[in-house]
């Protein structure tokens, strides 16, 4: 095992020891000591994910469960989707906002009979609650941080379903993409089984009690043909599906509207925090906005490198990889109005050199098996 000194002092997963076990490389993030990758290396952990099967631990992020008579009400109110859109059994994907209208966090709704459950990024989970928190006297609800009680591990690829099947009497065809359902995997009864994920690939996330995250591990894994997957390759992966990652992609600097989000804001809706100032951003309309680039040249984009459109700065790169899937250098930056378009020419600077790129449209890769 690899592992940071500095670790010593994070928060840790109920799978940690189980990730030491397996040679991981531990690292801090978002206040955890977390596997960044395993042996067999990133590449090949990404390579997994897109043509078999990899398990994720993403026990990490935060959830909250909102009870109350008014519980659709009030998250639709802190978040900019539109809640009481969403039937029993749906999630769907939203984003906290601030007054400015600028994003807090992104986050996922899942909405059950008797709760709302949401789920945000582990650096945020403390910043989200109490921002949150702040409209609850408005609504009759309250709201139960349950983080650092759940597991979640997100089995994703297309062999998830056949996998995942053979670990649960739960009918996998009768969940659509972005639907849920409770049931029993590896033995353990009430598991929320929900077809979502951050790879672009069919797969699974998993919600269930802590005490049970080293047995359903153990259960997914022992066939040998699920490949443990690290942050690294999650990051790759999410990249060539153009999803956001906070603290790159997005953050309280920007807005759903400038970040390509502006399908996750509902304007029709009630009042939600943020709504004004957003209705005076389009109604003004963008002075920049979040694309993909591909470079022309082989190079690493790494996260910071400044970037430049007509020959003027405009800002860094917020994300960066050499595609495993797709061999090219690809990336995300802002970039002013007039220089968005697909086809549109940039430069980055890596090392004091500066390289030609071009504005590509995302997602970079559109192979996978979404339902």
């Amino acid at each position: 095992m690899a592992q940071d000194e500095s670790t010593q002092t994070l928060k840790r997963t109920p799978l940690t020891d189980v990730h030491a076990a397996l040679g991981a490389r531990l690292v801090p993030f978002a206040g955890y000591v977390m596997p960044i990758q395993y042996p067999s290396g990133i590449t090949a952990e990404h390579r997994a994910v897109r043509e078999n099967c990899g398990l994720f631990d993403v026990s990490h992020m935060g959830e909250f469960i909102v009870r109350g008579p008014d519980a659709v009400d009030f998250v639709s109110h802190v978040t900019t989707n539109d809640v009481a859109a969403l039937a029993i059994g749906q999630a769907h994907y939203s984003t906290i906002l601030n007054d400015r209208g600028t994003i807090e966090d992104d986050c996922l709704v899942y909405r059950s009979a008797d709760e709302i459950m949401m789920v945000v990024n582990a650096s945020n989970a403390a910043k989200d609650l109490t921002h949150i928190s702040q409209a609850l006297g408005r609504f009759d609800c309250t709201i139960d941080d349950v983080s650092d009680a759940t597991a979640l591990l997100a089995l994703q690829g297309p062999s998830a379903a056949r996998i995942l099947q053979r670990h649960t009497d739960t009918d996998l065809a009768t969940i659509a993409y972005y639907h849920f359902a409770r049931g029993t995997v590896a033995g353990i009864p009430g598991i929320i089984i929900s077809r979502t994920g951050y790879t672009g690939e069919d797969g699974f996330e998993l919600y269930f009690p802590n005490e049970h995250a080293v047995g359903v591990w153990n259960s997914l894994t022992a066939s040998g043909d699920v490949v443990p997957a690290g942050l690294g390759s999650r990051d790759s992966l999410r990249l060539e599906m153009g999803m956001a990652l906070y603290g790159n992609d997005i953050d309280d600097t920007v807005t759903p509207l400038e970040a390509n989000l502006g399908w996750l804001v509902k304007l029709k809706k009630a009042d939600f925090v943020g709504r004004d100032a957003l209705v005076q951003q389009k109604g003004h309309g963008l002075t920049r906005k979040l694309v993909g680039f591909t470079a022309t040249e082989r190079c690493f984009p790494r996260p910071g490198y400044p970037v430049f459109a007509g020959g003027e700065a405009s800002g860094e790169i917020r994300s960066g990889t050499m595609s495993p899937t797709l061999n090219v250098p690809i990336g995300t930056a802002y970039l002013p109005i007039a220089f968005t378009a697909p086809g549109s020419a940039l430069e980055i600077e890596i090392r004091g050199k500066r390289i030609p790129a071009v504005v590509e449209k995302m997602p970079f890769y559109e192979d996978g098996t979404h339902l």
